[in-house]
């Protein structure tokens, strides 16, 4: 597997940024799923089966990072070095780690409470600061090339994702 199939934007021929094209992402994931696909191989050799696993399973490793865009943002950072999650790197500012502390008694209120619609909500009012962040990451990435900057946008995005991730399991747990 050559490196250029290693590089998740190279393996998808998407320009390496943060505001991609979801659209063409789906469609040659589809193309490499399915020139991939082991019925294609069933008479093939042991090595060009083992070829056409590991490019499934890297495609599906790429797919499920660049679709998500806290994860993209993540994969942007290491790609210029930076671990946006490392212990070492875990400064936030002071009203959003008090606006943390709020949503997770929120989530754990409404929990408690069995409040689907209260989740809703909260669900919604996350899903609009990621918005808003998402937008900020694409300035920073693609125009300013502001990556401490963005390393920060990053941990308030993964932060955001995991509870939105916790709010749908409790849903589902409540349905």
């Amino acid at each position: 597997m050559s490196s250029a199939q290693n590089d998740y934007f190279q393996l998808f021929a998407l320009p390496e940024q943060f505001d991609i094209d979801t659209r063409l992402l789906e469609a040659n994931f589809r193309k490499i799923q399915s020139t991939s696909h082991p019925d294609r191989f069933v008479t093939a050799s042991a090595a060009e089966k083992l070829a056409s696993m590991q490019l499934a399973t890297l495609s599906n490793e790429a797919y499920g990072t660049l679709k998500n865009t806290a994860r993209r943002a993540k994969y942007l950072l290491e790609k210029h070095g930076i671990d946006a999650v490392a212990d070492t790197n875990t400064a936030l500012p002071m009203d959003f780690l008090m606006q943390q502390m709020e949503w997770r008694e929120q989530l754990e209120d409404a929990k408690a409470a069995k409040d689907i619609p209260g989740l809703d909500q909260l669900h919604h009012e996350l899903r609009t600061e990621a918005r808003a962040l998402e937008s900020e990451l694409a300035d920073l990435f693609d125009h300013a090339k502001d990556y401490a900057t963005a390393t920060e946008v990053t941990r308030k995005l993964i932060f955001i994702d995991k509870v939105c991730t916790d709010i749908q399991q409790a849903i589902e747990y409540l349905d």
